[in-house]
C-alpha cells in the first residue's frame, strides 16, 4: 500500500493537469482560434483585474468571458454530474452496465421537456428556466416514484426489482412521448434536437445553478464512500456488517437522480459518459469510492469537454449533437464490457 500511494498521487496530479488543459483548449478552439496565452490573459483581466496585452481589447475579453468560457465550464460540470451518478448506480446495483438512465431519469426529463416544447408550459417567475426546471422535476420525480413502487413491491429493495420497475417506467413514458410527438409533428424536431444533447447558446446562469448542485451532490455521495465500498460485495454482506441498506440505497439513488436530472435539464440527454468514466476511474485509481467518486467527476468533465469540442470542430461550420459523439465513443466500450463480462 505504501508503494501504490505515491503512484495514485502522480496519477491524480496528471489527471487534474490534463483536465485543466482540455478545458483551456475548449475555450481557445472554435470558429476563430485564440492562443492559450491570450486566453489566460483575458481570463486574468476579467477575473482578477490584470492588465491586457496591447493586441487584446477589453471587448475581446468580454466576448471570451461571456460567450466562450461558459460553454466548456458547463460541459465539464455536466460531465462530472453524470459520471458520478454512473459510478453510484454501478456500485449500488452491482451491475457494470447500470446507469442513471436505467431507472427512467432521462425518460422523465424528456417528458418534462416535451410538455414545455409542445404545450408552451412556462413559469411566471423565471420563464427562461421553464425547460431545465421541468426536465429536472420530472426526471427526479420519475426515480422517486420508481423507488417508492419498488419498495412496496419488495420490502428489501433488491436490485432486480428496482431495475425492472425503472425499465417499465421508461417504456411507459417513452410511449407517452411518442403519442404526443405524433400529435405535435411540427415541433418534433425541437424535441429531438434537445434529446440529442447540446451546449450551444449556454451562458453563466446555467453554470451558476448547476455547479453548486453538482458539488453538493458529489460531496453527499462521497460521504457514503465506505457504504458504497461495502455494497459492492453484495447486499447480504452489507446488511451483516450493519449497513442500513434501504435507507442508504434510497439516499444514493435520489442523489444520483438529482445529479443526472439537473444535468439533463440544461443540456439534454447525453448518454454513455456515465457508463464509460467510472470504469476508467476504477482502472486508474482502484475500486475505493474515496477515489472513484471524485476522479469520476474530473474524468467525466474532461471527457465531456473533449466531446463538445469535437462536436463543434470536426466538421467546419456544422455543430454536431454532443450525444452523437459520446455514443460513437461509448457504444464500442459498452459492447466490450458486456462481452468481457461473459468470459
Amino acid at each position: 500500500m505504501r508503494i501504490k500511494l505515491p503512484e495514485y498521487r502522480i496519477r491524480i496530479i496528471v489527471t487534474v493537469c490534463a483536465s485543466i488543459l482540455v478545458v483551456m483548449f475548449g475555450v481557445a478552439l472554435g470558429s476563430v482560434s485564440i492562443p492559450l496565452g491570450d486566453v489566460l490573459s483575458m481570463i486574468g483581466y476579467k477575473a482578477f483585474g490584470m492588465e491586457l496585452p496591447e493586441h487584446i481589447t477589453p471587448n475581446d475579453a468580454n466576448i471570451l468571458w461571456y460567450f466562450r468560457l461558459p460553454r466548456p465550464l458547463l460541459a465539464f460540470v455536466v460531465g462530472s454530474a453524470i459520471s458520478v451518478s454512473g459510478a453510484v448506480m454501478q456500485s449500488t446495483m452491482r451491475n457494470p452496465l447500470a446507469s442513471p438512465y436505467t431507472l427512467g431519469v432521462s425518460s422523465g426529463a424528456s417528458f418534462g421537456a416535451c410538455l414545455v416544447i409542445f404545450y408552451g408550459v412556462t413559469l411566471p417567475i423565471a420563464p427562461n428556466f421553464a425547460l431545465p426546471l421541468m426536465g429536472f422535476l420530472f426526471g427526479l420525480g420519475t426515480i422517486l416514484l420508481a423507488v417508492t413502487i419498488a419498495q412496496r413491491l419488495d420490502g428489501q429493495m433488491q436490485n432486480n426489482t428496482i431495475i425492472l420497475v425503472g425499465i417499465v417506467f421508461s417504456m411507459f413514458i417513452n410511449a407517452v412521448i411518442t403519442l404526443l410527438s405524433a400529435l405535435k409533428r411540427d415541433q418534433v424536431q425541437t424535441l429531438l434536437f434537445w434529446q440529442m444533447g447540446s451546449f450551444s447558446m449556454k451562458d453563466w446562469p446555467a453554470v451558476y445553478i448547476l455547479t453548486p448542485v453538482t458539488v453538493l451532490g458529489t460531496l453527499l455521495i462521497l460521504h457514503y464512500h465506505r457504504e458504497l465500498d461495502i455494497m459492492t460485495f453484495g447486499e447480504e454482506q452489507a446488511v451483516t456488517i450493519g449497513v442500513n441498506l434501504k435507507s442508504v440505497k434510497r439516499i444514493l439513488l435520489i442523489a444520483s437522480a438529482a445529479l443526472t436530472g439537473s444535468a439533463i435539464a440544461f443540456c439534454g440527454v447525453i448518454g454513455f459518459v456515465d457508463l464509460i468514466v467510472p470504469h476508467i476511474a476504477r482502472k486508474l485509481f482502484g475500486v475505493s469510492h474515496r477515489y472513484v467518486v471524485p476522479m469520476s467527476a474530473i474524468l467525466g468533465g474532461t471527457l465531456m469537454v473533449f466531446c463538445d469540442l469535437a462536436a463543434r470542430t470536426i466538421i467546419s461550420g456544422v455543430e454536431l449533437p454532443v450525444g452523437a459523439i459520446t455514443a460513437i465513443i461509448g457504444a464500442p466500450f459498452f459492447v466490450s464490457i458486456y462481452f468481457c463480462g461473459r468470459k
